[in-house]
């Protein structure tokens, strides 16, 4: 499916994150490309005479020094040679993507001032999924200058690609050509935190899906020890998204008689981390939503002016992506205590560690101590990555939000709850087997029969791969 872009808006959160997987081409309507063409007219025009950051100065510690003409007709190109130090790992394919579709975006915007050419080559780039390798670690920038400088040298010929291929043969075989970078396009390529944009757009999404799993496993293991459904009274809810984690639960629960007062803590606080962390997706959302519609551009070309601006700092997505982060590394403890409760026979009525044959097989205890060493790993990835500045490029630099790092945090986290919930999932499959009122049945289907002792990780491989592909749990 092709999608018209008529106005950058077009490039919506939810528009990006289908091109980042390949579901959605872009086309650039025609006035878009005429109102581009307008806007970098007049950047040009006010470009003459004028001394311009990064455009005709060298930049950071080295603004002070006035390049030649002849020098600023290579200088956009020279930008992303030397400043591409990066190596693997690489972004992944859909990550890399999200990058190169943000960038477009935050390019259409007039203050950029670059020409429809530049656009048009990136679009070039996404329709034939020529995708850039580009380093997902080690940028150290108050900014992306170092990943964004592998994605611009794709565009020259001159970087790599995810296909093992040098830039200038993979655009070849895709009957494209380099295209060099022309005043100030260079800059304006390497200025604001379009990878750090993309990376929350998927990390969002992600973790938007991650979170309605987790409420239908926590909701099965509140029916395997037949929880109070007192924690799950509506009069409860302090808010929108509390009230709707209350009322999925308990109509997942279903009305089987309480087996005892009170379930253990983990449970009865299950609710309230839930709708935490849907909060924080909702606030990660909104940063991105704000970060695409931004000035990010330095300078950026404004009423006639060129103005030094703060659009690559990335400090409103990456207070974002930690909050998140730390909100599902919560969840996972959660998992891994409410696993737990589920191994013991005084809670569950079953027997112990939902073991079908207690002594001759050891049951889930294996499996929830997997779920720890997880959970007890996510610790590392909960501290917030806006602390830790450190001063590069003579002092000229010295503040970073290290954005990459944060989105990286929320990808183990995302990973991490995701590996405890598919433990948890088992395990209540177990009990299901050995009598609990549960009904998992889709998850039951992919796993082998009976509930003797085997190597749980193969099941859980196979409830790892359900859950990354989408499973959507059907509400009783």
């Amino acid at each position: 499916m092709t999608l018209e872009i008529r106005r950058p808006d077009d490039l919506s959160r939810p528009v990006i994150a289908e091109v980042a997987r390949g579901v959605l081409r872009l086309r650039l309507a025609p006035a878009l490309l005429d109102e581009l063409a307008g806007s970098r007219r007049a950047t040009l025009r006010d470009l003459a005479g004028r001394t311009v950051y990064g455009v005709n100065t060298g930049m950071g510690a080295l603004s002070g020094v006035r390049l030649e003409p002849a020098e600023q007709a290579r200088h956009q190109d020279n930008l992303m040679a030397g400043r591409a130090v990066g190596s693997a790992p690489w972004l992944r394919r859909d990550q890399a993507r999200a990058l190169l579709a943000v960038r477009l975006r935050t390019l259409l915007h007039p203050a950029a001032g670059v020409s429809p050419e530049l656009c048009q080559a990136l679009a070039g780039l996404l329709d034939a999924d020529v995708v850039p390798a580009i380093p997902a670690r080690g940028g150290g920038a108050a900014g992306e200058i170092i990943p964004l400088a592998h994605a611009g040298a794709v565009l020259l010929g001159t970087g790599e690609v995810l296909d093992d291929l040098p830039a200038d043969a993979a655009l070849a075989k895709a009957g494209l050509a380099p295209r060099s970078f022309g005043p100030k396009e260079g800059i304006a390529f390497l200025e604001g935190v379009p990878g750090l944009t993309g990376l929350a757009v998927l990390g969002g999404e992600a973790a938007s899906t991650l979170l309605a799993q987790t409420v239908a496993g926590a909701a099965a293991s509140h029916a395997a020890i037949r929880a109070s459904l007192d924690p799950l009274h509506p009069a409860l809810a302090d808010s929108d998204e509390l009230g709707a984690v209350l009322r999925d639960l308990r109509r997942r629960r279903g009305d089987e008689p309480s087996g005892a007062l009170q379930a253990p803590v983990s449970f009865r606080v299950t609710a309230p981390a839930l709708a935490v962390a849907l909060r924080a997706v909702t606030a990660l959302d909104a940063a991105a939503d704000r970060a695409l519609g931004a000035v990010t551009d330095s300078p950026a070309h404004l009423g006639g002016e060129f103005v030094g601006t703060f659009g690559f700092a990335g400090t409103d997505l990456t207070a974002a992506l930690g909050a998140l982060t730390a909100a599902l590394a919560h969840l996972a403890e959660l998992g891994a205590a409410r696993l737990h409760r589920l191994l013991d026979p005084r809670v569950t009525g079953l027997p112990p560690q939902l073991s079908g044959s207690p002594g001759l097989h050891a049951g889930m205890a294996a499996v929830h101590k997997r779920a720890v060493g997880v959970a007890h790993r996510l610790r590392r990835f909960a501290a917030p990555t806006l602390l830790g500045a450190m001063e590069t490029s003579l002092g000229q630099e010295d503040v970073q939000s290290f954005g990459f790092e944060a989105a990286e945090c929320l990808t183990e986290a995302v990973d991490g709850l995701r590996d405890v919930l598919a433990c948890e999932l088992l395990a209540v499959v177990q009990a299901q087997r050995l009598g609990a009122p549960v009904a998992l049945d889709e998850i039951d289907a992919v796993l082998p029969e009976g509930t003797g002792d085997r190597p749980y990780g193969r099941d859980l491989d196979r409830i790892l791969r359900l859950l990354a592909a989408g499973w959507a749990p059907v509400a009783s």
